[in-house]
């Protein structure tokens, strides 16, 4: 019972001087609330690029054409055409641990429909690509092999291009034109919303990738071989094996430099999730900061808050009270202080990310875990900047402190 009646002494103690309890408090309203509102937010920035992400597809692997050298000039990735259409079908067929392969060839056209256009992308892919990519069909269906191998003239378009090019909604069954090229449109896909580097996925034409080969583009390469790993453990073994495949198959040094670069999905995630990382300790170290400057407010009112009081410690000890239970009831103070303050600063921290989130439309996401590392925060805040002042208080003479005026 002697806690209770000690954390009583402590909460009319506080009563006693409202003002300033409020102010001392506010140090730790402000650091705490700055942890969760920005830990709030880089965690809703971060759980959105995740989603985006994940939004590529499920166990992904990118195989892209590397650089390459000319009269000592370096012309960066993707300039050099090394990725063929039997690459691709190497993949497929002598790795274990490969579920489906796409191979990917594109450009940007003015398609046209009756009497309206839009210029958009226009990707030649396999079959396997919905797949792939996890994207479904709103209405219609894929095109087949048979399409694939006597390169027909079919097409599947995204919501954007039928929106755009159909506005009354009949696009399924209409035939566009790209590129001098008649094409039958037999699907439609899902809305996929933006990628993460903030593209609009649905603001694409897909072709089977002889069509866009031998028709559109006519081009013997290819931009980029997409694969699907059989699952999310075998996607670094399959990575390996496929840079092992290649390198033989280009003729390449095995220490040598590559003509083609080989990305995972969570290569991808860590780059995009960096800045978010980034910003994240950025706002955390400056709350930090505030945590601090609050603790050094709370051990400044309880020094103060000791010298006001000495009488008051004088006669308890006077009637029986020893250092410790001094030390105690200083010590309960500066945390009950704390605590406080720090409560105040988690509802305020999460108010203000809910209201940003309101206003600006992006995502805020508070985990549990910084709702307890924030409260115990508070709690080793109001220890460490109280325990010197309890200390001191503990150390008075009660002859010096009856007397005191």
């Amino acid at each position: 019972m002697r806690i209770f009646a000690t954390f009583r002494i402590a909460l009319r103690a506080l009563r006693r001087n409202k003002m300033r309890t409020v102010l001392t408090m506010l140090g730790m309203i402000i650091g705490v609330g700055a942890v969760i509102a920005s830990v709030s937010i880089t965690s809703g920035a971060k759980q959105q690029v995740e989603q985006q992400i994940a939004s590529l597809g499920e166990n992904m692997l990118l195989i892209f054409p590397g650089s390459f050298s000319s009269s000592g000039a370096r012309l960066g990735w993707g300039n050099w055409h090394s990725l063929k259409l039997p690459d691709a079908v190497a993949i497929q067929t002598q790795i274990d641990g490969v579920t489906a392969v796409s191979p990917e060839n594109r450009t940007r056209a003015q398609i046209i429909a009756g009497n309206q256009n839009w210029n958009t992308s226009v990707q030649g892919e396999s079959p396997e690509y919905l797949q792939i990519r996890q994207w479904g069909l709103a209405e219609g269906e894929i095109f087949g092999p048979e399409q694939v191998r006597t390169a027909a003239k079919v097409c599947v378009i995204g919501q954007t291009v039928a929106k755009q090019l159909f506005p009354m909604g009949d696009a399924l069954g209409q035939m566009v034109r790209i590129r001098d090229v008649p094409c039958q449109i037999i699907g439609i896909l899902n809305p996929k919303g933006l990628s993460p580097m903030g593209s609009d996925q649905d603001d694409v034409v897909i072709v089977p990738y002889t069509t866009e080969l031998k028709r559109i583009n006519r081009e013997t390469w290819l931009d980029v071989i997409l694969v699907q790993a059989v699952s999310s453990a075998a996607m670094p073994i399959v990575q390996q094996e496929i840079s092992s495949l290649l390198v033989q198959r280009h003729h390449l040094k095995p220490e040598g430099e590559r003509d083609f670069v080989v990305r995972s999905q969570e290569d991808i995630a860590q780059a995009a999730t960096t800045t978010a990382r980034v910003m994240g300790v950025l706002l955390a170290g400056v709350a930090a900061v505030s945590l601090i400057v609050g603790g050094i407010g709370i051990m400044n009112i309880m020094l103060v808050s000791v010298t006001e009081r000495t009488r008051e410690i004088g006669i308890r000890m006077a009637v029986g009270a020893r250092g410790g239970d001094i030390l105690v009831q200083f010590l309960i103070e500066a945390v009950t202080l704390s605590l406080i303050g720090g409560g105040i600063g988690i509802a305020s921290g999460m108010g203000v990310s809910t209201l940003l989130s309101s206003i600006t439309e992006w995502p805020t996401v508070t985990p549990v875990l910084w709702i307890i590392i924030a409260s115990l925060s508070s709690a080793v805040v109001g220890v460490v900047s109280g325990f010197y002042p309890a200390w001191k208080a503990s150390r008075l003479d009660p002859i010096e402190a009856l007397r005191y005026e």
